[in-house]
């Protein structure tokens, strides 16, 4: 990944240059200059944010100086992360994930400190997140918040005072949300780690193992899946009483830097492991069946269903169908496919040694003629120009040859995206989820 130099302007009108770690982010707030870490120094841990006044900071003569002047307003732990920051005049609001579950702290500074005055947790299933209304004048605070069962919400509130809102707008509901429940549970992955997921459903949900699910996951680039409203989802899977889940596996951001990093290049099995390991958890529990369950990912998400296909752990053993859009899946090649260059910091690069390793999870060389693979769609788009369409298309001509269960739709425009506008976003939406409903429902696809 990149790294990133920092230079201070200075009262005289020069620069110099801010003496923190290459991969850390830095902000100011009033004399304070703040450090977000993504890796480990001067005895504080990757994740953590730090803020010390800066005009000592900047003429420390060196580190152990620097030390003595660094205050942790955020440490991570094994349950809680950093995801970001927003500022009003005496407040600044660190929006924290602990266990996955939104939470926003606020922090005043007054007389050269800060000190933690209010903390504010959202439901089990949404996600609050806060912006200044005029940073530069008081601490006034627009509330966002959302959930998969709940429309978005605009509230306004003070920083001092968050939990008091005045609810101004709300979109309106896109689908039937009565008797749904939202329930947050944990898979135990190869190597012993606790994998967080949603579970959507209606409640009372017969663990019989009769329920089609729809497992969605992504693993990558230090995202983090958090919960969101989709009237898509809602509409053509909730409402049918069918279940939804989200995975947080590694290589996302759900547990900071460290949650990501442990899924890295020679390590991405482990992303693919723990999403294994969802599946396994939701059919052990009774939640649903493989021949009931279906998963779907996109981009890296994509490359992450294509080895539930490839992977011998999964295919047939914990899915009914699969749903694989704009992915990767040629390891060997996809440094040399548009973006794919800047990628080899998140994968390796195929063009060294690394391809050892490479391989091992690169689903377009894994196809393997004797085994028995569930259906599975490949969407993609001709105009795509981060992930290019030769991945999907040489997958499926290599599935149809060795006359394997395989669908393809490639749109003409749309970008990575996939489509250019809602109808065609809508078609594509719809085309995932009546193969889905078509096959983990009925049995199979009709003509």
């Amino acid at each position: 990944f990149s790294g990133s130099r920092y230079e201070l302007l200075l009262p005289d009108g020069t620069f110099a240059h801010v003496p923190v770690p290459a991969d850390a982010q830095i902000g100011t707030f009033s004399d304070q200059i703040l450090v977000t870490l993504r890796s480990g120094w001067l005895g504080h841990e990757a994740g953590s944010l730090l803020s010390a006044p800066v005009d000592s900071f900047m003429s420390a003569p060196d580190d152990d100086a620097r030390r003595e002047l660094l205050r942790s307003l955020f440490t991570p732990t094994d349950n809680c992360s950093l995801e970001g920051s927003a500022e009003t005049k005496n407040f600044l609001i660190l929006s924290v994930l602990d266990n996955v579950v939104s939470e926003n702290r606020f922090w005043r500074y007054a007389d050269g400190g800060f000190t933690l005055e209010q903390t504010f947790r959202g439901e089990m299933g949404n996600a609050p997140s806060v912006s200044a209304v005029d940073a530069d004048h008081g601490d006034e605070i627009w509330v966002t918040d959302e959930g998969y069962t709940k429309p978005t919400t605009l509230s306004r509130a003070n920083a001092a005072t968050p939990a008091e809102q005045l609810p101004l707008k709300a979109l309106p509901a896109f689908f039937d949300a009565g008797g749904l429940h939202t329930q947050q549970l944990f898979a135990t992955s190869a190597d012993g780690t606790k994998v967080p997921y949603f579970l959507v459903s209606k409640e009372g949900l017969p663990l019989d193992g009769s329920t089609p699910t729809l497992l969605y996951g992504y693993g990558g680039f230090e995202i983090s899946l958090t919960p969101g409203y989709s009237g898509g989802i809602g509409a053509a899977w909730l409402e049918k009483g069918y279940a939804y889940v989200q995975a947080n596996i590694r290589g996302g951001g759900e547990y900071g830097p460290r949650w990501h990093q442990a899924a890295l290049k020679e390590n991405r099995n482990k992303s693919y492991e723990d999403f294994e390991a969802v599946a396994a958890d939701l059919i052990s529990r009774g939640v649903t069946s493989a021949k009931r369950l279906g998963c779907q990912g996109g981009s890296n998400g994509g490359l992450l269903t294509g080895n539930m296909l490839a992977r011998h752990s999964a295919g047939s053993k914990l899915f009914g169908a699969i749903v694989c859009q704009v992915p990767l899946l040629d390891m060997r090649r996809f440094n040399t496919l548009l973006a794919g260059a800047s990628w080899v910091g998140e994968y390796g690069n195929p063009d060294s040694p690394d391809w050892e390793f490479l391989q091992t999870y690169s689903p377009y060389h894994n196809i393997d003629e004797a085994a028995s693979y569930p259906p599975i769609i490949f969407t993609t788009s001709t105009r795509d120009d981060r992930v290019h369409p030769a991945h999907a298309r040489k997958m499926v001509l290599k599935l149809v040859e060795l006359g394997k269960p395989v669908y393809y739709y490639e749109n003409l425009e749309g970008g990575h995206g996939g489509a250019a506008d809602n109808k065609q976003r809508a078609f594509m939406s719809t085309l995932a989820y009546d193969f889905l409903e078509q096959v983990l429902v009925g049995g199979a696809l009709k003509d």
